[in-house]
């Protein structure tokens, strides 16, 4: 932020003005990748005409990518030119089409394509991952997770708690935000770790908490939790294709996440798993299998007996729905031409200048910003904090208002400029009209 701060002394301009952010759109190496994207058109309430909305909601479903659409197509018309036979044609077989995809999934997470398989949804996958990573014993049955976390979390671990004939108010321990505050200290994740090493047979957190945004040192965290026997397992659905990751170096067990978020992959996108490498061929833990659990090379056999195919694949439990993935490619491959490390760069221009522009607003406290200011502890979302009754009105205002963001209870927020579409005039267009809501909403 500090470099936002003195491009606008060098020409000469407060950060209010709305000519840093023509620059600043005007010099985004990235400016081109907005046209890829189908936005949002909405009626301007002052002049009954058509405009592009302001989308900042990439943090609950992505932008659809244009070529989404002839994606589709390409893979209907190999259903239409050849059947159930498109699973083993010569160029882009469907037999394969998901390892592809896989490929550069891997590029994202930082792993190896080995450890990466497309299949299911998060919830059902994260129940996978638990059938064969949660193994509870008389002394080591606890799952320590973070209080707050996204309500699917939260009940799919309950429910496998149950499921395994335990209690959810004996096996979870819950590390809290402490009193009057919204983040959750990783000095008290690694103090309970400490203290509980011996008894959490699970470490399962979301490595972008949903709610406030704020980003937690996975490999801190594993770390630690390794040195005490526990298996570590994270939720990224709000990380991939938001920060930089590295699992595999990380040395995390398994993580799940979705592909509708920052991966553009359309509601109810398909979901994925990440499988160290190190479990690649360790059947000695049990797996809900299937059919395409089996390994490729014998699976038209049809024998019964399982041979699981290595890797994160071994995991798959039926064929990948082709149509789904056919849409998560289109993002994928604007995400490969632009590059991870390009966009995240910009994504911590256009979150720094929102923060930048809203901490400048004369609002006499009635907005605060709870997602940490440290932008290693960020992605490209910010959570605002207002009074629980102005809070959804201003939501209602701002959607009337063509712009898009979302409410959480009980008095949050949430704004996500997204690199790969978002401008900065968007940050600029949608600040601006906060302050005129704040003033209008808000009690003194």
């Amino acid at each position: 932020m500090d470099q936002i701060v003195s491009e606008c002394e060098k020409l000469c301009l407060d950060i209010n003005d709305k000519g840093v952010a023509t620059h600043f759109d005007e010099c985004d190496p990235l400016k081109g990748f907005r046209s890829k994207f189908k936005i949002p058109q909405v009626t301007d309430p002052s002049t009954n005409a058509i405009k592009s909305g302001v989308y900042l909601l990439g943090n609950s479903l992505g932008m659809q990518p244009k070529s989404a659409r002839s994606y589709i197509d390409d893979e209907l018309k190999k259903w239409e030119d050849h059947g159930v036979e498109a699973y083993f044609v010569k160029k882009n077989s469907w037999y394969e089409y998901d390892e592809r995809c896989s490929n550069q999934l891997a590029e994202l997470v930082g792993a190896k394509p080995s450890e990466v398989a497309i299949m299911a949804s998060l919830t059902a996958n994260l129940h996978f991952m638990m059938t064969s990573f949660f193994r509870p014993t008389s002394d080591r049955y606890k799952i320590l997770m973070e209080d707050g976390a996204f309500p699917a979390d939260a009940i799919a671990v309950r429910s496998h708690i149950h499921s395994r004939d335990l209690s959810p108010d004996d096996a979870l321990i819950l590390v809290k935000p402490r009193d009057g505050e919204y983040l959750i200290r990783e000095e008290d994740i690694l103090s309970l770790i400490r203290k509980h090493g011996h008894e959490i047979a699970l470490v399962f957190i979301g490595g972008v908490n949903y709610f406030t945004g704020q980003v937690f040192d996975a490999e801190i965290i594993t770390k630690l939790a390794h040195s005490y026997g526990c298996i570590v397992g994270f939720d990224f659905a709000h990380g991939v294709g938001n920060i930089k990751l590295n699992i595999h170096e990380w040395d995390i067990d398994f993580a799940v996440w979705c592909t509708y978020k920052y991966l553009n992959s359309g509601p109810g996108g398909i979901g994925c798993i990440f499988v160290h490498e190190r479990h690649a061929n360790d059947t000695s833990r049990p797996r809900l299998a299937g059919w395409w659990t089996h390994e490729r090379n014998t699976r038209f056999l049809m024998k019964p007996e399982l041979i699981p195919t290595p890797g994160a694949l071994g995991y798959q439990i039926s064929s990948p729905p082709i149509l789904c993935i056919a849409t998560l490619k289109a993002s994928l491959d604007i995400f490969s031409e632009a590059g991870l490390d390009a966009l995240i760069v910009k994504s911590k221009r256009l979150t720094g200048y929102m923060q930048l522009l809203i901490e400048a607003l004369d609002t006499k406290n009635k907005v605060k910003i709870i997602t940490p200011t440290d932008e290693s502890k960020r992605g490209c979302q910010l959570s605002l904090i207002f009074s629980a009754t102005s809070a959804k009105l201003i939501l209602d205002a701002l959607l009337s208002e063509g712009v898009f963001c979302d409410f959480r209870e009980p008095n949050c927020i949430r704004v996500a400029p997204v690199p790969l579409y978002n401008t900065f005039a968007d940050v600029y267009d949608f600040v601006s009209l906060l302050m005129k809501l704040i003033n209008q909403y808000c009690d003194e």
